[in-house]
């Protein structure tokens, strides 16, 4: 059986050298793995578990790593594997709960070139793009952009405008979205699945665009996090479905949870608004105030209507804080 770094994209959907106009194989000499280790306490362990792998991207000479922040949350041990096979020990920086982007500090020098930022916002739908994973073009996927939407998420996270390419990367995490001018548009988050018209459902990637970054990168080098007031939290996990929005998860010891929100409630409204997906649910607690709001709301359960009081919290204070290294 072959060991995992034995592993390799599908050659028919590498990329090639000459299909692009800067150096392919530097650009992705930038791109290095990730693994982490996570303690068995930590608040993350049971849903994202206690080893994690993936990607990360170096953005700055000095060793500077930009990946997407569920691979580093509350990690004690996190170490780097580089296009020549080394592997050093880094340290996370940041992880902003918004975006999802991590940073993380290489503890050893890496000598190798950096990727510069590019402007996700003037990426075009069907522009041509590689999605870059840690190993160089054996391990990377030749795609393009498909669409550029909102994006919603059941753990409280919306993206504006995510982008999403296809053909898909099989090892997303972190992955880097280089685009035509071998610079950096985003870091891969998920894979999902996109409806067609004919034929079977076709997987694709959801990037995180790499203009989020930009105002809030000095912030997470200095502070660790944005300087804006943290956004209110419910620790709730919620889906869409016809008739509204129903819970579908709550995590352990969460504002939702000691407000007796349970499992199964359909949510009728928050703070007088109706609310029928996840973005506006979002939006509408968002803006209520910062973190610590109390976020009125009317559910339906078991027959009856009722109302609960939700005082959010902090996501931040529930995760382990970075180790200094």
């Amino acid at each position: 059986m072959a060991s995992l770094s034995d592993w390799k994209v599908p050659a028919s959907v590498q990329p090639k050298p000459e299909d692009y106009g800067y150096d392919l194989d530097a650009a992705l000499s930038a791109v290095v793995g990730v693994r982490a280790i996570i303690p068995a306490d930590a608040f993350t362990a049971d849903t994202l578990g206690t080893e994690r792998a993936g990607n990360g991207v170096l953005i700055r000479a000095d060793g500077l790593v930009l990946t997407i922040g569920y691979l580093v949350t509350e990690a004690e041990t996190i170490w780097l594997t580089l296009i020549d096979g080394r592997a050093v020990p880094g340290t996370v920086l940041a992880y902003d709960q918004a975006t999802g982007f991590g940073l993380i500090q290489a503890l050893a020098r890496l000598e190798l070139p950096a990727l510069p930022f590019g402007s996700s916002s003037a990426v075009s739908v069907g522009e041509r793009v590689v999605v870059g994973g840690a190993g160089g073009r054996q391990r990377s996927v030749a795609a393009r952009v498909v669409a550029k939407q909102e994006f919603a998420g059941y753990w409280e996270y919306v993206v504006d405008e995510a982008i999403f390419t296809a053909p898909s990367h099989p090892n997303w995490g972190g992955t880097a979205l280089i685009g035509p001018a071998g610079d950096l548009l985003g870091i891969g988050s998920l894979q999902l699945q996109e409806g067609r018209e004919e034929g079977p459902p076709g997987d694709i990637n959801m990037i995180v665009p790499i203009d989020l970054l930009k105002p809030i990168f000095d912030d997470l080098l200095t502070l660790g996090r944005p300087k804006a007031p943290p956004r209110p939290w419910l620790g709730m996990y919620a889906t869409a479905i016809e008739d509204g929005i129903v819970v579908v998860g709550l995590a352990k010891d969460g504002p939702a949870q000691k407000a007796d929100v349970r499992t199964g409630d359909l949510l009728l409204s928050v703070a007088g608004a109706q609310v029928r997906d996840l973005a506006s649910l979002y939006r509408k607690v968002w803006s209520l105030g910062a973190a610590g709001v109390e976020v009125p709301m009317s559910i339906y359960r078991e027959g009856a209507t009722m109302e609960v009081r939700v005082k959010t919290g902090d996501r931040q204070r529930f995760l382990k804080a970075p180790k200094l290294h």
